[in-house]
């Protein structure tokens, strides 16, 4: 009986060993064929799939062989994104940078209001030696460790470093070595720039202890410019929502809500004044979409226009990093000292941005979104009264429709480049590391989005096309428009096209909580578009009011 329990063993070990050296061999059937084609909407015959099967097995094996290159999230596709219209030439000629002058040139009585200043005043400030970059530098950092606590924006504290830099502005400012209107201007960066010797979560509980030793490109252009990083601040896992590792970041004007997402942390924490400004992202509404619940202000730029070199990639072909501020001129002279090539990040274009506020209204055509603003939807008081503002300002304002194309069903394009991001975490089963395991999440975007054709995918790609060809006769008669924040179809749209927008403060709602409105720009038209904004900014104070408990 022993005999035949050891051959019993023998026997399983070698069948098990048989199964497992042939786990990558099982078989597709007919049967296989039939219930995949349901996924994809098609039928195909006994004689079609009879002759697909060969074919469909040797793809299988192609794709296990594939995944053993093991590609990190920093490696690109070959197949670069460009939303330039077919025909379409920019101007080259760069002008002189110019700014608007200063609004407050003296220091206040009580220094803590100092946290509340734009870039503009703080620099002025530091660049006459009013104040210094360390005292504000530790004014924000006291800020940041008191308020945090109520608003979960903070990753990393980078006291450290903070101080050396701004000890080096101080020396550098004091020796006449003036670098620019960011010199000793404390900031926080969300955690998707890697910085060295510092944690790059990207807000998942799976790279919590990620340390990337190097700088993004961003980080060393605002180091070249003087600038001060105060802290690494949060995002939404992976980039969605306001929900990370380490809790729900919060709207400083309704601590009940969160701060929408995923540039969470940059904007509540601009906010709130616990910095002077910050660096976020967008891919489909991440710089808007908290920028609106926080009552910032931001700029998505052109796709192309900013480095993405030490940037956690998300989607190759839709992302974007901007600044977030509290004014349109603020993210003026933040989006000057980050644009221009880098060497490495293939997609970017090399085009001047030449930035005057002193723009004539009359001189433009600002289109606005009919169809949207017709439509009734919460906000709309605020945005109507955002034209008529427009209006008295000398603008005459043409109505515009986007081009009439099924948007939200290229959503999938997101999607799919996402899921091949992190397609580690879903081939390792880490996906289930991620705090949000719910339907509408990561994880199960990651898995249902590997049944996504490549095929169709292209497709999609060319409807895209499309779309770009039908915007760029669009916009061909007008300056930029204005659309609701989350009007019709617009944001996924123009993030698609990669138009640049800057979403800015309109008005409160009857919780008291900001609502926006977006003006939308052409192919880098920048300078007009940050100029336009910063004209209706001016003719409002909306800006400028503060969320109540954070004085």
């Amino acid at each position: 009986m022993r005999n035949h329990w050891k051959l019993f063993f023998i026997l399983a070990a070698v069948v098990f060993f048989f199964l497992g050296t042939q786990s990558d061999k099982i078989t597709i059937s007919h049967s296989t064929v039939i219930e995949a084609a349901k996924l994809i909407g098609l039928e195909f015959d006994e004689v079609e799939r009879d002759s697909m099967l060969t074919e469909l097995q040797a793809n299988r094996d192609s794709y296990l062989k594939l995944r053993k290159l093991k590609l990190k999230n920093a490696v690109p596709p070959a197949l670069n994104f460009n939303p330039v219209p077919v025909g379409t030439t920019f101007d080259r000629t760069e002008k002189t940078f110019k700014m608007g002058p200063p609004r407050k040139t003296e220091v206040p009585q009580n220094f803590s209001e100092l946290a509340f200043y734009s870039v503009r005043d703080l620099g002025e400030l530091i660049k006459n030696r009013k104040i210094t970059s360390l005292q504000l530098t530790q004014l924000y950092l006291q800020r940041l460790k008191k308020y945090d606590r109520k608003l979960h924006c903070v990753v990393t504290l980078t006291e450290e470093l903070a101080l050396q830099q701004a000890k080096r502005a101080d020396v550098e400012i004091a020796a006449g070595k003036y670098r620019g209107p960011l010199h000793g201007i404390p900031y926080g960066a969300k955690d998707l720039l890697a910085v060295k010797n510092y944690k790059t979560t990207w807000g998942a509980m799976v790279y919590k202890d990620q340390v990337i030793e190097a700088n993004a490109v961003v980080i060393k252009k605002l180091e070249e410019a003087g600038a001060v990083l105060l802290a690494k601040l949060s995002l939404g896992a992976l980039a969605w929502g306001d929900v990370w590792f380490g809790g729900k970041t919060r709207n400083p004007w309704n601590l009940e809500q969160g701060s929408s997402g995923s540039s969470a942390g940059p904007a509540s924490a601009t906010a709130a004044g616990l910095v002077a400004f910050s660096i976020g992202s967008e891919t489909w509404g991440s710089i808007v979409s908290p920028s609106t619940r926080c009552g910032s202000t931001g700029l998505r730029p052109t796709y192309g226009r900013v480095s993405r070199t030490g940037a956690m990639a998300l989607s190759w072909s839709m992302d974007k990093i901007g600044p977030i501020c509290r004014s349109v001129e603020d993210c003026a002279l933040v989006f000057n000292a980050i644009i221009g090539t880098d060497g490495q990040d293939q997609t970017l274009i090399d085009l001047p941005f030449n930035y005057d506020p002193n723009i004539a209204f009359n001189k433009l055509r600002i289109g606005y979104f009919k169809s949207a603003f017709e439509k009734k939807y919460p906000n709309k008081a605020a945005d109507l009264a955002t034209l008529e503002v427009l209006r008295n300002l000398g603008a005459i304002l043409f109505p515009v429709e986007l081009p009439d194309m099924p948007v939200n069903d290229m959503s999938f394009i997101l999607s799919a480049e996402a899921a091949a991001a992190f397609d580690e975490l879903t081939l390792n089963n880490r996906d289930n590391l991620l705090v949000r395991q719910i339907k509408n999440a990561w994880p199960n975007v990651f898995r249902t989005s590997r049944f996504i054709p490549a095929v169709e995918y292209i497709q999609a790609n060319r409807a895209r096309y499309l779309i770009i060809q039908q915007m760029a006769k669009m916009m061909a008669d007008i300056d930029l428009y204005l659309s609701p924040s989350f009007g019709s179809s617009n944001l996924l749209l123009t993030n698609l096209t990669g138009h640049p927008c800057v979403v800015l403060p309109n008005g409160f709602n009857s919780k008291n909580s900001p609502v926006s409105i977006t003006f939308i720009g052409k192919l880098y038209g920048e300078a007009t578009l940050l100029a336009v904004a910063k004209k209706y900014q001016e003719a409002t104070d909306f800006h400028l009011q503060f969320p109540p408990g954070f004085e």
